[in-house]
């Protein structure tokens, strides 16, 4: 029986092969666009799964209360991770690492690299999964100045992978380390990255300051042992910090890594959010595609109803029942979609390149994996079902005296479903249109809001070797070669957030204090970096000059009220026990975004000092090509710190890069739209056919009594032009609301525009109309006399 089912659909597809290429085209689109969207979700869900230990392993986290609101941070104080582990019951393991990654030259002896790389316990290896291919990982960091590289590192540094241990790289040119162990490239879904790893404790020795309670700027991770109860530490954790330093004002919490990728973000000391809102909406947005398609199955089968009436009312005749044909519409449905999944897999596979790209991922199809082809075979298997039901019911049901007598079958309910199906299609590209167009408006907002500061032509480099000892006379070799307008020291990078501090004080302000950040430059940053002075001036030029000075932002300026003028004085914390120096407030200078672009920046206190340089801001001038201008600084860069090589980075790039997650976004939303759009101009093609069969005879009657072909194409267009009109007016409230809730977790965002939503729907009727067109055009052409003529 099986195998005359299959005859039969096999038989039945071919005969109608136009309408099966079309429903087979339909479906492959939607399950590959489907087949990736959700391969990029199972990577993201699957953050971090290499380590074996992952469900047992948390960061420590704080959050610092500032007048009434919670901050939450990763920072840590280093003195935290030992503690805990001898004084807290159900802590396994620990281990601290530096905040992010640190950027270090490595000489081999011939050339030197630049790797970034983290200092770590060396229970790191032993709580996370990082493999070793060469070295022993329980000698690893048996020395201080041991180095632990990855594969991709010991190609860089080697040329090879294998027979580097034992090896030495001086670091930046001063200390040797030697190579000890080699550890598997980490892949793209970890949240710890590094090319090397370097004792903890030696960055600790070289730190004093680490040694006070109060020195939060490391990272700590706990293994608790298994079954311990988590909540019951992190009671003991709330008042530790405080404990050990009375004037702490944080509250520590572990932190699951199950939880660090997708709810990563914090909102008054409350998790609220964060990727996981992209993993639903794509995944939504994944089976939407899916569900265009079948709506698009279900438009084209119908239409070739009347076609097929005659086969149904004969077998119906022959004996079979309405089951029986149910099962035999509902198995060319499956195989459709079987063998559009098939192909859908060739497409995946020749387009995850490209999106591996436009992501920055390496995902792979991995057909090997039990799991992806379980997930194909029932998203075949659910398509086949959504998409064969409505036209199996609907065939059945027909009547077969009337069918074989030619009566056409009344289009009722059926005509108002598939309606229906083609509104709903259209909404949901017009929603996806709206979206698309909104996202990059917020983006381009962001991208063009004042700063505060000047980010075109503004080179930054990381300080290395002599940069910042022989400053003055780099600084002056760089203005000699007449393509740089100034040049100026920080200890941070401007446009990201971090070292800050609540220890500043000021006569009335509260106990528990303002998180103010903190910026060491020398004079002449802020001409370098374009902010504006609202009032005072800049550091003065001078070993001792200005050395207690200090230069705030309005922001800062704002809080402190009156003490906040020139003149006034800041009171910093000049040691551990928190003895204050004034520092006196010379000038003021207008706010400018760092750290969270979308948001408001915290104030700053900018300080005279260059005993710790760490970035270069080199300005160049208005006319300047920026080619030669780099090639310039680099002849400089030779001559003046020579055996370092020369890096640097565009400060507007560095800017545009904090984008990265909108962008995605706007990609993707740009792409799924235009599929949504192409498959549901295949299921109104498919409706306009099936009108234009079911009213042959009525065009024929009009063009007997005069009708132009203008006309009848008009008539047959205003018809769906109304379904689009309709699904335009579903459409915009929908998108506003959903567009409103995504642009309300930006401080600072862009307005809806009317505008956008008549872009959308006017977009969508010009398609769709593009797409009728055709089939309107051909059927008004059609001789009368033929459409005319008896059955």
């Amino acid at each position: 029986m099986i195998t005359n089912y299959f005859r039969t659909a096999v038989r039945s597809l071919w005969k109608n092969k136009v309408y099966s290429f079309l429903n087979i085209f339909g479906l492959m689109t939607g399950i590959a666009c489907a087949g990736i969207i959700f391969l990029w979700v199972e990577d993201e869900v699957r953050y971090d799964s290499m380590h074996e230990k992952k469900d047992r392993l948390y960061a420590v986290l704080q959050h610092w209360q500032y007048d009434g609101y919670k901050r939450t941070f990763w920072s840590t104080p280093a003195l935290m991770g030992p503690a805990i582990k001898a004084e807290l019951p159900g802590v396994a393991n620990i281990c601290r690492t530096t905040e992010g990654t640190v950027s270090a030259m490595f000489n081999n002896g011939s050339t030197a690299y630049y790797a970034a790389g983290m200092y770590a316990d060396s229970t790191l290896f032993s709580m996370f999964t990082f493999p070793f291919v060469e070295g022993d990982v329980r000698t690893a960091f048996a020395q201080p100045y041991s180095l632990v590289i990855t594969e991709r590192a010991a190609r860089k540094f080697f040329g090879r992978t294998t027979n580097v241990t034992g090896k030495m790289l001086k670091m930046d040119n001063q200390q040797e380390y030697m190579v000890t162990g080699v550890v598997k490239d980490l892949p793209p879904n970890s949240s710890l990255t590094f090319e090397w790893l370097a004792p903890f404790q030696t960055y600790f020795n070289q730190n004093k300051w680490l040694t006070s309670w109060d020195a939060n700027a490391i990272h700590t991770f706990v293994e608790m042992v298994p079954g311990s109860d988590v909540a019951a530490l992190n009671r003991q954790l709330a008042g530790y910090v405080k404990a050990k330093f009375p004037k702490a004002i944080t509250t520590p919490f572990l932190f699951t890594m199950n939880d660090w990728r997708l709810r990563g973000d914090f909102v008054d000391g409350k998790q609220s959010g964060g990727r996981i809102g992209y993993v639903r909406l794509f995944t939504v947005i994944g089976w939407i595609i899916i569900l265009i398609a079948c709506i698009n199955f279900m438009n084209l089968a119908t239409a070739r109803s009347e076609k097929r009436s005659k086969e149904v009312g004969v077998r119906k005749v022959l004996g079979a029942g309405k089951g029986r044909l149910i099962v035999q519409f509902i198995g060319e449905a499956m195989m459709m979609s079987l063998v559009a999944t098939l192909l859908a897999v060739v497409i995946i596979g020749l387009l995850l390149p490209a999106f591996n790209a436009m992501v920055g991922k390496q995902i792979a199809l991995d057909l090997q994996h039990p799991s992806h082809w379980a997930a194909l075979l029932a998203i075949a298997v659910v398509t086949g079902l959504m998409a064969g039901s409505y036209p199996s019911l609907y065939l059945s049901s027909f009547n077969p005296v009337a069918v074989l007598k030619g009566i056409k079958m009344p289009g009722g309910s059926a005509a108002v479903i598939r309606k229906g199906l083609v509104t709903l299609q259209f909404t949901v590209s017009i929603v996806l249109i709206i979206s698309t167009i909104i996202i990059y408006q917020q983006i381009e907002h962001v991208k063009h809001r004042k700063l505060g500061y000047n980010k075109d032509k503004l080179l930054e480099m990381s300080v290395t070797g002599r940069m910042g000892k022989d400053f003055a006379a780099i600084r002056q070799d760089l203005l000699n070669t007449g393509f740089i307008e100034n040049v100026a020291l920080s200890d941070h990078i401007t446009i990201e957030g971090g070292n800050n501090t609540n220890a500043f004080r000021w006569p009335g302000s509260p106990e528990s204090g303002f998180l103010i950040s903190n910026r060491c430059v020398t004079p002449q940053f802020f001409a370098t970096s374009g902010m504006e002075l609202k009032e005072g001036r800049d550091f003065l030029p001078g070993a001792t000059v200005d050395s207690f000075s200090v230069v705030i932002t309005e922001s800062l300026s704002r809080l402190m009220g009156a003490e906040g003028s020139i003149g006034r004085d800041l009171l910093v914390p000049d040691d551990a026990e928190r003895n204050y120096r004034p520092y006196r407030i010379v000038g003021i200078v207008k706010d400018y975004v760092y750290g969270d672009i979308y948001g408001k920046p915290d104030p700053v206190a900018f300080f005279k000092r260059d005993n710790d340089p760490r970035q270069m801001y080199i300005r160049m001038a208005a006319h300047a090509d920026p080619e030669q201008t780099v090639k310039s600084i680099e002849r400089v860069m030779a001559k003046d710190n020579p055996g370092y090589p020369f890096a640097f980075r565009f400060v507007d790039e560095q800017f545009n890069a904090m984008f990265s997650s909108e962008q995605l976004i706007g990609r993707l939303s740009r792409i799924f739209a235009s599929l949504a759009i192409v498959i549901s101009c295949l299921g109104l093609f498919g409706l306009a056919a099936y009108t234009a069969e079911r009213r042959t005879k009525e065009i024929g009657i009009r063009k007997v009594l005069g009708a132009s072909v203008t006309g009848i194409a008009r008539l047959l267009s205003m018809e769906f032009l109304k379904l689009v009109l309709l699904s335009a007016v579903i459409a915009f409230p929908l998108s506003w609301a959903i567009m409103s809730h995504w642009l309300n977790q930006f401080t600072y965002h862009t307005p809806i525009h009317w505008w956008v939503f008549i872009l959308a729907g006017g977009m969508a009727v010009l398609i769709a109309l593009a797409t009728i067109s055709y089939q309107a055009v051909k059927t008004a052409m059609q001789n009368p006399v033929r459409s005319l003529q008896a059955e």
